[in-house]
């Protein structure tokens, strides 16, 4: 029986332990740049067995938020090599989550009048933060053939660049209802093309993404999480069922280092990709009553998955793995820092022996 402090080899990365930082935007980047304070917040979290960054838009079109990086120029990849480095000099791994917003985006958030994109022409419900406020998400601009197959090989030259950046590999983002996910819905996929209709082509963007980015940097640098049934960003996935099976089968031969799963309430789906996919399989678990905790750490135990992912609690607290280990106590996530501003709420929250 392993635990969730025991070592791990994720596909030749060796991780201190099962306790992974999950993914957790925070738009603090200006000019979509990471800055020294960047550095600092994840060197702190580097206790962790793997950090795995906030999204980071593999092009200038994917970005959906404001002051989030990208990995897309030399001036973003030298400004990251500052943050891996802190990382690595603090003993730490750490993965770069590509994220493509695709139609989850607006005009004023772009750059050069570019347009937020999609699958298919079809605008999500809901409404964006932007330096004007709340604002309607506008209708997105269909992809071409040819513009889908170029978005594919922006994640393979993004790839590239993470690992110019000194990351130790990266996290295809195809969960929450961004551009993989997209592609994943029939919902916002209306296309009758070879990426889109049946289930075999609706999964055919996800799994070309992840075949260049596995041949960009070796498939032993790439993890891919999902997030099956999730309705975020207006996704509706009657048929997720069928969807996920049938990608985790279509990626298996690719040899990707881990699938991370953002749950829903969907245990027996979990179970089931779990038992098809070949590698590693990361957790970030359904707690519809709070946090995930330390409730959730015989998880690793009884083999459900091969690490835990954590999200408002590393947020919060810098040690994380330290309190799992302990009990406690735990610093409480300060809600109203989630999302831009300098260190209140980034950096300040104290260790353990300083909260002591």
């Amino acid at each position: 029986m392993s635990t969730a402090f025991e070592p791990f080899d994720l596909a030749g990365t060796e991780l201190a332990n099962r306790i992974v930082m999950a993914p957790m935007t925070r738009s603090r980047a200006p000019g979509t740049l990471p800055t020294r304070a960047t550095a600092e917040y994840y060197a702190q979290r580097a206790s962790a067995g793997l950090i795995v960054t906030e999204g980071i838009q593999p092009s200038a079109v994917g970005q959906g938020y404001p002051n989030t990086p990208g990995l897309h120029s030399d001036e973003q990849v030298a400004a990251w090599r500052v943050v891996t480095d802190a990382v690595h000099g603090a003993g730490g791994r750490i993965f770069a989550q590509l994220m493509h917003a695709g139609r989850i985006g607006h005009p004023s958030v772009l750059p050069d009048g570019l347009h937020p994109v999609g699958p298919s022409a079809v605008r999500p419900a809901g409404k964006l933060f932007t330096g004007a406020g709340m604002v309607d998400f506008p209708t997105p601009v269909e992809l071409t053939g040819v513009e889908v197959e170029a978005t594919v090989a922006d994640f393979a030259a993004a790839a590239r660049n993470a690992v110019a950046a000194g990351f130790d590999g990266i996290e295809l983002h195809g969960a929450n209802g961004y551009l993989l996910h997209q592609f994943l819905s029939g919902n916002s996929n209306r296309r009758s093309d070879e990426w889109g209709g049946p289930v075999e082509n609706r999964i055919r963007f996800a799994v070309e993404v992840a075949r260049a980015t596995a041949e960009a940097i070796g498939a032993h640098r790439v993890g891919l999480r999902i997030s099956p049934a999730n309705r975020y960003n207006d996704i509706a996935e009657d048929d997720h069922g069928q969807v996920y099976p049938a990608l985790v089968d279509a990626i298996n031969p690719l040899g990707l280092a881990y699938l991370h799963i953002a749950e829903q309430d969907e245990r027996p789906l979990t179970l089931e990709l779990r038992e098809r996919f070949s590698g590693a399989l990361i957790l970030n678990p359904h707690t519809p009553d709070g946090v995930t905790g330390v409730d959730e750490l015989h998880l690793v135990e009884d083999g459900t998955a091969d690490a835990l992912a954590f999200g408002a609690l590393f947020l919060a607290n810098p040690d994380l793995p330290a309190r799992l280990a302990s009990g406690g106590p735990f610093n409480a996530p300060d809600q109203s820092t989630f999302f831009g501003g300098a260190e209140k709420g980034y950096t300040d929250y104290p260790a353990l022996a300083a909260a002591r």
